[in-house]
């Protein structure tokens, strides 16, 4: 062949597939609920370093994004050195698997995971191996079946998404406590802002106190820093270590840094989100079901919509319903959800309207 050819594995990842952005129509409102944003935006404060940093670009960042590692630090009470920021969470989660799979090694996800987690692991040569979930919801005991002495890595979204359900902690320690020490647990907290479950911690006492457990997490959600792709990961000194060896530079703006700050120090605007979001969640779990359609249990921003496999009622006309009323959806074939639409919780306008929208499609297909 005269041309390049990708590295074995490659052209076998299929390749993410966001939410759908809808295109503004004249005279029509539309609302997107399928990429899991916040509907307040990011804290004022935020958004008023971002303009500030705007005097300054011609600057390199400064490389280590020591002064975001510190404010997180404060947040959280962990030590800086062990903290590590990355162009969203997803880049860190590739660092990780660059740094600790390749080929022949395997690493371990869920059914319906997130799908940066199969395409990290395949990217390096190693193979994406599922452990089938019960409920919707991971199952240890599934996951350490799985296991072989080729496994370098657990993936672990908690809560998941896209169907907000969560693993209670006791059952993380577990899973913990099971893995070989060899292999790397990867426990993703994208969503943690929004649980307020008693039996749910993020991870942070397990990283504090392992040689093989990580937490990783992102300012996308809850503080609304999207646009601006910034992440983070907690974990032990010595895999800090190793992936700072092949983190890029310069791999988190100024701006972005900068804005992560203020954001993360807004905590009054952090708690307006959340309790709305319970609320709101709340809400939607009971209207959606009086319509006769299952809701997974969430504890994140979002909620799981189940539809009936029958013609007219399928989740894919439900889709095509909402659409044309400017309530777009997440479909979620490539999750293996063909039957179901995630829904971002939005404002309050929104929320009704797509309550008011499900019970005309369900009256229509009566």
């Amino acid at each position: 062949m005269n041309r390049p050819v990708p590295n074995p594995g490659i052209l076998d990842i299929a390749p993410y597939t966001p939410g759908k952005t809808p295109v503004p129509e004249p005279g029509r409102k539309v609302f997107k609920l399928s990429a899991n944003e916040t509907p307040f935006g990011p804290s004022p404060k935020a958004i008023e370093v971002y303009k500030q940093a705007a005097a300054h670009l011609e600057d390199y960042p400064e490389g280590t994004s020591r002064v975001l590692r510190e404010a997180i630090g404060r947040a959280y009470g962990l030590d800086p050195n062990r903290i590590i920021c990355g162009a969203g969470s997803d880049e860190i989660l590739n660092l990780l698997a660059h740094t600790y799979l390749s080929h022949g090694d395997e690493a371990i996800s869920t059914t319906h995971g997130f799908l940066v987690y199969p395409i990290a692991t395949m990217a390096n040569g190693a193979k994406n191996v599922i452990a089938p979930e019960t409920d919707f919801t991971a199952d240890v005991d599934a996951i350490l079946a799985r296991v072989t002495p080729r496994t370098k890595l657990v993936w672990l979204a908690n809560p998941n998404n896209p169907t907000g359900t969560y693993v209670p902690f006791d059952e993380v320690k577990r899973l913990r406590a099971g893995l070989p020490a060899h292999v790397l647990l990867v426990l993703d907290a994208a969503y943690s802002d929004y649980v307020s479950r008693n039996d749910y911690e993020l991870g942070l006492e397990l990283v504090a106190t392992t040689e093989n457990t990580v937490m990783t997490h992102t300012f996308s959600k809850i503080h609304g820093l999207a646009a601006l792709r910034i992440g983070w990961m907690f974990g032990p000194a010595n895999i800090i270590d190793a992936v700072n060896r092949i983190r890029g530079p310069f791999n988190v703006s100024t701006p972005a840094m900068l804005a992560a700050v203020a954001a993360i120090e807004d905590t009054a605007h952090v708690q307006m989100s959340k309790a709305f979001t319970e609320q709101w969640r709340n809400w939607l779990i009971e209207e959606i079901g009086k319509l006769g359609l299952k809701v997974t249990p969430s504890v994140a921003n979002f909620v799981l919509i189940h539809f009936p496999q029958e013609k007219g009622k399928t989740s894919v006309d439900a889709d095509v319903f909402l659409t044309k009323r400017g309530l777009v959806l997440r479909a979620l074939n490539n999750y293996g959800l063909p039957h179901a639409l995630r829904m971002t919780i939005g404002t309050e306008e929104a929320n009704r309207l797509v309550v008011d929208a499900l019970r005309d499609f369900m009256a229509a297909t009566k």
